[in-house]
């Protein structure tokens, strides 16, 4: 690696202007040329990009500090109080984690499913930050029309799982634990069908269930409620002039191969890049890929 030092984890908490306390793992040399911030998709954690991050310096082939958190109700930071749990809050938190940790210099974003949802908001509540951005990486994300999302499914079988999501959200809606379900092997055969393509890693599944599992019931209903009215494409606009790669599995039932057409159409100058097999949990799945990705933004940032 020329030049570049394997990364130091640092768990710190980022407490918000409303007091809400985010799990922070902050990674890396703190005058790096460069940071990359992630952000992590609903349901999920931050946990979810370590494989990209660990080799994210040797990739680059030069010092890279990372940034991620925990979105509220998720992982271990605090759960959102009634009616904050949303994109719109998501991308305020991620602004504040920007003005609080990463002040100063060159950042290259990168977001999973809601995280890049996260990314979009941000360019649409808090646009001067773009100012610093110096590339993005939308992974397995959208750009809108995720009310009724088909799963892969012909009409008639995804007319009635929206149905049965739906009343499944109404009662989460009311839920008061802190985790989701305690035995998170009972969410694996779900997760595996819904989430990933083919010949997932069964160590990957497991720690997507054991992520699903441990977020708060009513904000995990709250979000996917923010999820359904997301509608950003006329948002998009305002990456047009930053390096952007888009990336998509061909295997995806959440948020399809459609979807990344749709962003990469808003931004003719977008890479868009599609893995064959893959599913939805492209950080997982293909995370040798989106680490290359990334690190190719580091290293146009320098």
């Amino acid at each position: 690696m020329r030049g570049a030092t394997l990364p130091t984890a640092v768990e710190e908490v980022c407490t918000t202007s409303d007091g809400a306390r985010l799990r922070v793992l902050d990674e890396g040399p703190r005058d790096a040329p460069v940071t990359v911030v992630f952000t992590h998709g609903w349901t999920l954690s931050q946990r979810s990009w370590d494989g990209v991050v660990d080799g994210l310096p040797v990739a680059a082939g030069t010092e890279v500090r990372t940034v991620r958190f925990d979105f509220r109700g998720h992982g271990d930071s605090d759960p959102a109080e009634d009616g904050v749990a949303s994109i719109d809050r998501c991308a305020d938190d991620l602004a504040e984690l920007i003005d609080q940790r990463v002040p100063h210099g060159r950042i290259v974003l990168a977001g999973h499913s809601m995280g890049g949802m996260t990314i979009m908001a941000l360019a649409e509540r808090h646009p001067h930050l773009l100012d610093r951005v110096a590339g993005v990486a939308f992974v397995g994300t959208s750009a809108g029309d995720l009310a009724a999302p088909a799963l892969g499914l012909p009409a008639g079988p995804a007319a009635l799982a929206n149905r049965g999501e739906r009343a499944f959200r109404k009662r989460l809606a009311t839920a008061r634990g802190r985790r989701l379900v305690k035995r998170s092997a009972l969410l694996r055969p779900g997760m595996r069908w819904l989430l990933f393509g083919r010949r997932p890693q069964s160590e990957h599944v497991a720690a997507t269930a054991e992520w699903l599992g441990a977020v708060h019931p009513a904000n995990m209903a709250a979000y996917r409620e923010s999820l359904a009215v997301h509608e950003r494409a006329g948002v998009l606009g305002k990456f047009a002039d930053l390096p952007v790669v888009v990336l998509a599995g061909t295997a995806d039932r959440l948020t399809p191969f459609a979807h990344a057409q749709r962003i990469s159409e808003q931004l003719p100058g977008a890479r868009l890049l599609v893995y064959a097999g893959a599913g939805h949990m492209l950080p997982l799945e293909r995370s040798g890929a989106v680490t290359d990705r990334i690190a190719e933004l580091v290293r146009g940032a320098r």
